[in-house]
C-alpha cells in the first residue's frame, strides 16, 4: 500500500516562502511522475506542479515562476519550494502521483496571511 506523508506547511506572510516535503513509501517511487495538488477552502483539489520520472517539470499558470517542484529518487522524496506566496495560495497541499492514486495523505496546511 502506498503511503504519502506531507510536511512543511505553516502560516506565512504574503511574499514569504515555504518548502513542502513529501515522503513516499510502498511503491517504486522513481518510476512515477509526481505532483503537488492543493485544495483551497470551498474549492476542488487541483494540480499545481508536476515532475516526471526523468525530472521534467510543469506548473499551473497561477504558480509558474514562484513555485519549484523537485524530487530525490534516492530518498523517495518530492519537494515544493514556494516563493512570493500570496493569500490565494492558502490551501491544504497534497502530493500524489500524476495521475493520482486513490489513496491520499493527510496533506499540509499552508496559510498566507498578514
Amino acid at each position: 500500500q502506498v503511503q504519502l506523508v506531507e510536511s512543511g506547511g505553516g502560516l506565512v506572510q504574503p511574499g514569504g516562502s515555504l518548502r513542502l516535503s513529501c515522503v513516499v513509501s510502498g511503491t517504486i517511487f522513481s518510476g512515477y511522475a509526481m505532483g503537488w495538488y492543493r485544495r483551497a477552502p470551498g474549492k476542488q483539489r487541483v494540480l499545481v506542479a508536476a515532475i516526471t520520472s526523468a525530472g521534467s517539470t510543469s506548473y499551473a499558470d497561477s504558480v509558474r515562476g514562484r513555485f519549484t517542484i523537485s524530487r530525490d529518487n534516492a530518498k523517495n522524496m518530492v519537494y515544493l519550494q514556494m516563493n512570493s506566496l500570496k493569500p490565494e495560495d492558502t490551501a491544504v497541499y497534497y502530493c500524489n502521483s500524476r495521475p493520482p492514486l486513490d489513496d491520499w495523505g493527510q496533506g499540509t496546511q499552508v496559510t498566507v496571511s498578514s
